[in-house]
């Protein structure tokens, strides 16, 4: 117990105080440890304009050797990491609240973001949409390059298709989604995307988010069930790379760092804000008023309009409200042959029969009965998809469809 109080009191470890002890018996008196390295005001400054980068603030402090404002010798890089550690969690705050990945400059939304396509996908003609090309100047290093900051891939992936060999289709819905965000980017708003479960909102805006161009940053914040506040700020603060243990604790300083990282352009994006209760939309509501906010807001999810309803003062700040319906009957057919070849053979009244009965329009529905159906083809070659097929997959979906 001495020892720890001893090493404490120090400041080194308490190995390091039980090497001194035997030092001292081996009769070794004496200062054995220099003044050690501590960060003073302006060096913790600087540090934090490098966005927290110790090793370039060692190349600054190594390149101006006798100049460098230092009263200890240089020390290693291992030490200055320690070091900010030490501060860290002593309550010292690393005031990084600008992100240094994917940065974008403002210049960015003086253009339409109106014509946009879906790379890599079918429109419900069949025809693979036109990407637009990206500038050379435009596009940013990859993974590992050095620049402005590479683009999160939160949005490359996260569509579940349930089968081999499907594809994600362009339909009219998927583009009007499109059209919807990249208008509510360019103006700087808030968006809120509803529909009921499994319409396709979160597969539209995922794609959307994709044909953003790449030096568009895009922050994802997931959100539990009932969260409160605080947790609400930590989701807030994680999406933007902020220092959540270091701020959530200390609410002023982490609004403070949630203001400054709004004020850069880019996309917000809160899936399930139903889960999301009025208070804590409210405070949505204050992030998003605020002067300097350029981020725009994306809230999406399954009833996302009753639950704006509770909070009117956010409800009346959306710029844009679309809505996620399902296929119409006359899309189906067409849809799901895109959708999967294994819906080549199937004549349109057996879809729509399908459709009228358990599919309902329902494009989540109708993933999981190409499931099935795709299962039984893989058990029993010789099947060929008809009524009786379509019957059975569609009693694999429970007792209600």
């Amino acid at each position: 117990m001495h020892v720890r109080i001893a090493a404490e009191a120090a400041g080194v470890s308490v190995r390091t105080a039980w090497r001194w002890l035997a030092r001292a018996r081996e009769g070794e008196m004496g200062p054995v440890r220099r003044g050690g390295f501590t960060f003073d005001d302006a060096l913790w400054a600087r540090l934090e304009d490098l966005g927290g980068n110790v090793a370039e603030l060692r190349r600054e402090l190594e390149r101006a050797g006798d100049q460098a404002p230092l009263e200890v010798r240089l020390p290693s890089l291992a030490t200055l990491y320690r070091v900010v550690r030490q501060e860290q969690q002593a309550g010292r705050v690393l005031g990084v609240t600008r992100p240094r990945q994917a940065r974008v400059e403002p210049a960015v939304y003086d253009r339409a973001l109106a014509e946009l396509a879906l790379p890599g996908m079918v429109d419900e003609a069949g025809a693979a949409p036109a990407v637009p090309a990206v500038p050379a100047a435009e596009r940013l290093g990859g993974p590992g390059e050095s620049g402005s900051g590479a683009r999160p891939l939160l949005f490359t992936d996260g569509v579940r298709l349930h089968v081999p060999g499907a594809h994600v289709v362009s339909t009219r819905q998927v583009g009007a989604v499109t059209e919807a965000l990249a208008h509510t980017v360019a103006a700087r708003g808030v968006l809120c995307l509803y529909g009921e479960p499994g319409q396709g909102k979160t597969v539209a805006l995922y794609q959307a988010l994709r044909l953003l161009p790449h030096r568009v940053p895009v922050h994802r914040a997931l959100v539990g069930v009932k969260l409160a506040l605080p947790q609400l700020r930590a989701a807030l603060l994680t999406a933007f790379g902020l220092p959540v243990k270091a701020l959530t604790s200390r609410a002023d300083a982490a609004d403070r760092a949630l203001l400054e990282a709004l004020t850069e352009p880019g996309v917000l994006v809160i899936d399930d804000v139903q889960r999301v209760a009025a208070p804590e939309l409210d405070y949505l509501r204050l992030l998003a008023d605020a002067p300097a906010t350029r981020t725009s807001l994306v809230l999406c999810g399954a009833g996302a309009e009753r639950t704006l309803a509770r909070a009117p003062a956010l409800a009346s700040r959306v710029l844009t409200w679309q809505h996620t319906p399902r296929l119409d009957a006359a899309q189906v057919p067409t849809v799901l042959r895109l959708f999967h070849p294994l819906w080549h053979s199937a004549t349109d009244g057996d879809l729509l029969h399908a459709d009228e009965t358990c599919g309902r329009g329902n494009f989540r529905t109708w993933a999981k009965i190409t499931s099935h159906v795709y299962a039984a083809m893989d058990r029993r070659p010789d099947a060929t998809v008809d009524h009786a097929l379509l019957t059975w997959a569609c009693s694999r979906l429970g007792p209600d469809l």
